[in-house]
Parts: structure tokens; C-alpha cells; sequence
């Protein structure tokens, strides 16, 4: 080590390794003395192992475990027998605007977890006595910077260990990828087979030299010094208590408890920081999936353990014994050709491995070597790499962990999971399952699309709707199923405890959110108001549902805007029309409100006739729309307004061109004027002077929204586009074609179809002479690379 460590505090000691052995026997592992201290990597099998043996021999008559001390109540809730690892201690804290979250999991065979577990079963207390994650960001004072380095993060941060500069030289010394690997090598593999006092001493020695890698001032911004203070101060209490103290903290940190400093650090003291037990998941404590201490493969590491708990003599060889064949399984599942042959070739592999690497048994690493090269022959790409994935998968595992009830317990959590038991949604593991609602057949599943909403609403990410009706934008409201894809996790249930703010049960909390955005909204925004009554009536939150109607209808008749009238009409008319669906028994109030939104609408629209531009293709949309709810509707006079209205708009000189064809067309299906009129003004606007001309494609697309039809039974308004066309200059042409593509859009592939052959009979022509491209493809691509050829051999002789 001595060699590999280059580092000026290391070179004035002349003998690290008899400093380390002297060290450690007399202050840190000394089972004579009234403070023992066992370094730890958190979530090592290995550590766990070698705890449970001190425990044994040392009989503590406490233990403290490095953890924030204002959360010991929940220890009695982590090591009742209906806790199920992994689980995680939850801290939420908020300082002005910014909100932080840090997570503490524990997983079967972490070693604080086994420290727990194994007080409990002696029946002496334990405690934590690090920090509260609130006090440690208050009393730094770069303490919220810490936030910014992990999106997620875990109260046990062991960057600083791996990320040291003598354990990245000596995983180059050792020919391992990273620390893990290295960890795994010395510690895991090799430490189960140790004496405990040669295994803390190893532990400490690589803890120690990586902490020589870092100064004061590094350590004391990374709030370790401060932490440390913390926990000396609490051993010292538990020093006038206790006559046999064990101490179990991160190896990082075990010189730093030991070593007497002076200096004294002012700690605030954090009151409003929320704490509860949660469930926790293998993918989410996973490394390799951000979490910011332990190791990965979660799931092959607590296999381990529990060899390691049975006593088996070979815990890791056994390990890949179990997951080869799951392997097998998993990846003839997926419809990948494997055999059985394959997996024998890697165990093989695998073992051969941990003799080349000089390792007792082959851990992770060898199973991922040995299957890269049994099942992909060694050749890894898109196409090969589903083998080492699949075991990647496997070796994380997909659990869920599960919390004994409590008087701590969230009562939105216990709400959200009580819904999805009584809807049979499976929530006990984190896999992706998709649910099929038939939203008008059965009652069940308009409950879960209920509940579904709700939870998207709240921001859970606890489901995502793949595909079926969108109320909110109007979209695919004809569809009568809805697919979901949801899975449950510490995500999810940490959004439901920041949620627990708005209420106990996920309705209560969706409609006191939805109330509190409803409060923001201008009261003369009638469609925002309508939008989210619809959500509301989606999400079946009925109280709620029935005071927004009231808002709606004091914001209808304050909107003065025609474009937010007709899309508060549009969502008003939705509710209406899926009444059935929503369970809406009683609607003569909503029938009286559509009615008086449709008059406050239809009276202004000969305010339109000079309108802002951006809003141009939203008023044809809307007038439409006009047109289509009131041929649905029985009463004369309110046709006769409406189309009042529209003749009235049609004598502004200054209308648009879109919207001119939109009225006239309408006009035209309601009888009110001939359809010869849509022909005549096409023909002032062909005709007409070289700026008419250029709207010809405008008033076109205006009518094609209405009355697409109008062109299979007056075709002379074909010969007239045709004798345009021809006539346009060059620059006018290019401008008016992108125009007449898009007013074309409307047609159907066989409205399109039946228009080529009009055109083909104008031109006294096939059908296919009209719709074949006049160059094939082929031949354009070979005139690109003659002209190519010809330009570089240009170049050449420079004659471009």
C-alpha cells in the first residue's frame, strides 16, 4: 500500500502497515477496552458477517449505529418481524423555497440493519448517532450545495471513498475496473474467510488511507468533520452509561471518531424535518442505478448472504448456481435461443476465472465475464447484449420491501395501497404491469381509471396512460378503453408522503390540490375553469366537481372572449355527451348551462371579423364546431341566430380569406345561401387582381374545413383552380402551392383517390399518369451523382 500511495502525509510514516495493526489493536477493535469500533462498507454481506461474530464474542450492552440520531423511534418499526428489507427511513426537509429529500435504506444484510436486528434479538438498546440530514445542511455553510451533487440522495455518500485517489491507484495496482470489483476481490470474497480482527484491520486500512487523500478543509465542507463531532459527543454520553459500547459506523469515519480534535462545531437544530419508515426497492438501492452508497447487484448480494447465513462453504459459487438457470429461463422467455450447454460453459468459466484472478470463489464480476462469453462468444453489441442484461436484471432483483403497520404510518400511502389491493393492482414488485380499462362495461375499472388520474395528477409517477380517451385536449373521446402501465416504488411513495399535505387519501389530496391551482385562475377564464371541472368529474371527485360547476357558471358570464367561450362549450358539451360514463344522474343544470354558453358564443361572432391572425385557424375550428353542435339542435331560432350571425359577419370587407370560405360554407349546408356561391367567390378570388389570387388557396382551405364534399359535385371549380395555376408567375406559384397541399390535408386516401380521377378526366389522361412521380426515384438519384461526378471533375481543372 505503501508503494501505491503517494501522498506527502503518508511518506513521514516509515511503517504504515505497523501503525495500521497497532492502531487498530489498541483503539479500534480492542474487545478489552469499553469502546469498540467496526468500520463498515454500508451494504456489505461481508461486514454484516463479521458484525454478527464481534456481537457475539464482544456482548456489547449497547450498540450505536451511524444513522441520524432524531430517528431512533422508527428502529422498534425496522426491526419488527413484519418488516421486510429493503426499506428506507424518509427525510424531508425544507429551508425557504428549496425542498431536499435524503433516504436511509437498509437492506437484509446491511450491517447497521443486522446491528438492528441482532439488539433486538439480545434485547439491549441501539441507537443512531449521527446528524439529522436537516441539521447537517444548516450547519455548513455550503450546506445546500450538498443537495445539488446526487438528484437522489442517500445518507450514506461514499464517493469520498471510492473516489480517492489511492484506491483509484490501487485498482490500477490490482487490475481491477473499479472499486467494487476491488472491494468485492479483498473484502467479500476473500474477508468471509478471515479472522474478524485481520478483517477490520483490512477495512480500516483502506478507509484510512483514503481519508489521508483529502485535507481538513476538503473534509469539513463534505460535513464529515462536523458529523464526527456529532458522534463523539454521543459516545461519550453513552460512556457514563455502558460498560461494553459497540460502534458501528462507515469506515470513512472511523479514524475521525478516534482522532481528538479541538475544535468544536455550533450545530442548528433542525424542528420541522418530516421522518417516516417507507418501503424500499433492489433497483432503486442499487449503485448502479444513482444511489450514492453501497454496492451493486443488490439482489445477488443478499443470495450471498443468506449462504453466508446457512453457513455454506461456498456462498458465492452457489449463488450463480441459482441465477444461471433463472437466466436460462428468463431469456427463453424473451424468445432468445440459449441452451443449456451454454450455462454449464460459464459456470466453468466463472471458475476458471477466480483461479486466474487468485480468488477463492467467482463473484459477480466472473458470472458477468463468463456469461459475456458462454452466451454472446465474447462478441458484445445491440444484437448480443440481451444475455448480460437479462443477468444484470436478475443480479438487481425487481422486490419490493414492506413496512409492519405503525402509528407512523402516511395515511395517503396506506390509502393508496388499500385502493390497490380492493382493484387488484399488484404493487409487490416493481415491475412494469399495463391494466386494460373497459371504461363503460364495468364499474371496477372506471374506479381504477379514477384512481389512475388521481395518482398522474398528484405527480406520483406511480402510471402512465399508454393510450385511450384524452378529456383534457379533446382528443380520442370516442375511445371506450383506456391502457395503463403502472409499478410501485420508494419514488412513488415518497411523492405520496410530500402529497400528504393536501390529505389523507389520494382523492382527498388531488381534490384539495386541484382547488388550491383552481384558486390562482382569473375568474373571466371560463375554459380554464371548465378544463379542470371536466378533470375533476374524470378523477371522480364529486364535492369538488359541484362547487367548480358553480365557478363555471359565474365565469361564463363574465368571459367576454368568443374563442373561450367555445372551448368552455366544447368541454361543457364532452360532460354532457359521456354522461353515462361520468355517472352524471342529474343534468338539467348542465343542459341550462351548454345552452347559455352556446348563446353567449354564437352572439359574438360577428365580433370576429377582424381578428388577431395567430388566432386565425382556432376561430374556423371553433366555427365549425358552432355549425356542428347546432345542427344537433332541435329549436329554430337558435339556428336562425346563428346564422344571422355568420351572414352578418360575411358582409365585413376586411374578413380573411380562411374564414370567408368557413362561413360561406357553412352558410351553404344550412340552406341560407346557394351552393353556386362558393364557386362565384372562388372565381373573384382566381380572377381577381394578383394579391386576390394569392388567397385563392386560403379561401379554399376555409371551405374544405366545412364542406370538402363541394368539389365532387362542382367541378368546374377544378378547371378554374387548373387555369390559375397555369397562369401564376414563377415566385407567385411557389408562394400559393405549400397553401393549396395543406388546404388539401382534409381529404381522405379515398376522397383523394376519387379527386385523381377527376383530374385525370380533365387532362383526358390516366388516373396513374396523374398520381406516378413524372421521375422516378431511380433516376433522380443517378442524375445526383452524375451531377456530383461532373462538379468534382469542374473542381479539378477549376473551372467552378
Amino acid at each position: 500500500m505503501g508503494n501505491v500511495l503517494q501522498r506527502e502525509e503518508m511518506d513521514q510514516i516509515k511503517d504504515q502497515d505497523r501503525f495500521i495493526k497497532s492502531f487498530v489493536e489498541e483503539e479500534v477493535y480492542n474487545l478489552s477496552k469499553q469502546v469498540v469500533y467496526f468500520p463498515v462498507r454500508h451494504h456489505s454481506p461481508a461486514c454484516a458477517f463479521h458484525l454478527k461474530k464481534t456481537i457475539e464474542e464482544y456482548q456489547p450492552e449497547i450498540i450505536l449505529i451511524e444513522g441520524p440520531d432524531h430517528s431512533n423511534h422508527i428502529i422498534p418499526i425496522l426491526t419488527d418481524e413484519r418488516t421486510k428489507p429493503p426499506v428506507s427511513i424518509y427525510y424531508a426537509y425544507a429551508s425557504g423555497e428549496q425542498k431536499y429529500v435524503c433516504y436511509f435504506p437498509f437492506l437484509l444484510y446491511s450491517p447497521e440493519y443486522v446491528a438492528l436486528v441482532e439488539a433486538k434479538r439480545r434485547q439491549i438498546p441501539a441507537a443512531f448517532i449521527d446528524l439529522s440530514y436537516g441539521s447537517r445542511l444548516e450547519s455548513l455553510e455550503d450546506g445546500h450545495d450538498l443537495k445539488k451533487k446526487n438528484e437522489k440522495l442517500s445518507y450514506h455518500d461514499e464517493r469520498m471513498l471510492a473516489g480517492s485517489e489511492f484506491i483509484q491507484r490501487l485498482c490500477q495496482t490490482m487490475k481491477c475496473r473499479n472499486f467494487d470489483e476491488l472491494w468485492e476481490k479483498v473484502f467479500e470474497i476473500d474477508g468471509i474467510r478471515k479472522q474478524t480482527k485481520d478483517f477490520v484491520k483490512d477495512v480500516f486500512a483502506y478507509c484510512y488511507l483514503s481519508r489521508k487523500c483529502y485535507d481538513d478543509a476538503t473534509l469539513e465542507a463534505e460535513g464529515d468533520l462536523i458529523r464526527e463531532a456529532h458522534m463523539r459527543q454521543k459516545i461519550a454520553e453513552a460512556k457514563k452509561k455502558h460498560a461494553r459500547i459497540l460502534v458501528v459506523t462507515g469506515g470513512f469515519h472511523t479514524y475521525g471518531l478516534i482522532e481528538e480534535r479541538k475544535t468544536s462545531y455550533k450545530i442548528q437544530k433542525v424542528q420541522e424535518e418530516k421522518i417516516y419508515p417507507m418501503v424500499y426497492t433492489y433497483q432503486e438501492a442499487d449503485q448502479l442505478n444513482g444511489y450514492a452508497s453501497g454496492m451493486p447487484y443488490v439482489h445477488y448480494y443478499e443470495s450471498v448472504w443468506k449462504a453466508l447465513e446457512k453457513k455454506e462453504p461456498a456462498p458465492f459459487s452457489n449463488s450463480a448456481l441459482t441465477y444461471l438457470p433463472q437466466l436460462l429461463k428468463k431469456l427463453r422467455g424473451k424468445g432468445e435461443t440459449t441452451s443449456t450447454a451454454d450455462a454449464i460453459e460459464a459456470y466453468s468459466l466463472m471458475n476458471g476465472l477466480a483461479v486466474m484472478r487468485e480468488k477463492a470463489e467467482g463473484g459477480a464480476y466472473e458470472l458477468l465475464d463468463s456469461v459475456l462469453s458462454a452466451f454472446t462468444k465474447g462478441e458484445r453489441s445491440i444484437a448480443t447484449s440481451q444475455p448480460i442484461e437479462t443477468l444484470r436484471e436478475l443480479l438487481t432483483g425487481d422486490g419490493i420491501g414492506e413496512v409492519a403497520p405503525n402509528s407512523l404510518d402516511v395515511p395517503i400511502v396506506r390509502d393508496c395501497k388499500d385502493r390497490c389491493k380492493s382493484l387488484k393492482l399488484a404493487i409487490t414488485t416493481t415491475a412494469r404491469n399495463q391494466k386494460v380499462l373497459e371504461l363503460y362495461a364495468k364499474k371496477s375499472h372506471r374506479e381504477a381509471s379514477q384512481f389512475f388520474h388521481c395518482m398522474q395528477f398528484l405527480g406520483t409517477e406511480f402510471c402512465t396512460k399508454e393510450a385511450g380517451p384524452d378529456w383534457m385536449n379533446n382528443r380520442n373521446v370516442n375511445l371506450v378503453r383506456e391502457t395503463w402501465r403502472y409499478s410501485y416504488s420508494s419514488f412513488v411513495e415518497a411523492r405520496l408522503i410530500e402529497s400528504s399535505v393536501y390529505g389523507g387519501t389520494v382523492k382527498e389530496a388531488a381534490a384539495h390540490k386541484l382547488a388550491d391551482m383552481v384558486k390562482e385562475l382569473p375568474q373571466h377564464q371560463s375554459y380554464e375553469l371548465a378544463k379542470w371541472l371536466l378533470m375533476a368529474v374524470v378523477m371522480g371527485l364529486e364535492e369538488l366537481s359541484q362547487r367548480l360547476f358553480e365557478s363555471v357558471v359565474e365565469s361564463v358570464r363574465q368571459d367576454g372572449h368568443f374563442l373561450s367561450l367555445c372551448k368552455t362549450l366544447k368541454t361543457l358539451t364532452i360532460l354532457l355527451e359521456q354522461k353515462r360514463l361520468f355517472g352524471l344522474s342529474e343534468t338539467e343544470r348542465l343542459e341550462n348551462l351548454v345552452e347559455e354558453v352556446y348563446y353567449q358564443a354564437v352572439t359574438k361572432i360577428v365580433e370576429q371579423g377582424n381578428p388577431n391572425p395567430n388566432e386565425l385557424d382556432e376561430l374556423a375550428d371553433q366555427l365549425k364546431f358552432l355549425y356542428m353542435l347546432s345542427e344537433k339542435r332541435q329549436a329554430d331560432d337558435s339556428r336562425e341566430i346563428f346564422s344571422d350571425q355568420l351572414r352578418e359577419l360575411l358582409r365585413n370587407d376586411k374578413l380573411p380569406a380562411k374564414l370567408e370560405g368557413v362561413v360561406v360554407a357553412i352558410l351553404c349546408n344550412l340552406e341560407v345561401i346557394d351552393r353556386a356561391e362558393i364557386s362565384k367567390r372562388a372565381r373573384a378570388y382566381m380572377f381577381g387582381s394578383p394579391e386576390q389570387m394569392l388567397h385563392t388557396a386560403a379561401y379554399l382551405h376555409g371551405v374544405f374545413i366545412v364542406a370538402r364534399d363541394y368539389l365532387f359535385h362542382q367541378e368546374e371549380i377544378l378547371r378554374d383552380l387548373h387555369q390559375m395555376i397555369t397562369s401564376l408567375a414563377y415566385d407567385d406559384f411557389l408562394q400559393v402551392v405549400p397553401e393549396l397541399r395543406l388546404a388539401f390535408t382534409y381529404f381522405s386516401p379515398m376522397e383523394i383517390s376519387m379527386l385523381s380521377e377527376k383530374v385525370a378526366a380533365l387532362f383526358q389522361t390516366t388516373v396513374e399518369q396523374v398520381t406516378n412521380p413524372v421521375i422516378d426515384e431511380r433516376t433522380l438519384r443517378d442524375a445526383r451523382m452524375l451531377d456530383q461526378a461532373i462538379k468534382e471533375e469542374f473542381a479539378k481543372w477549376n473551372l467552378i
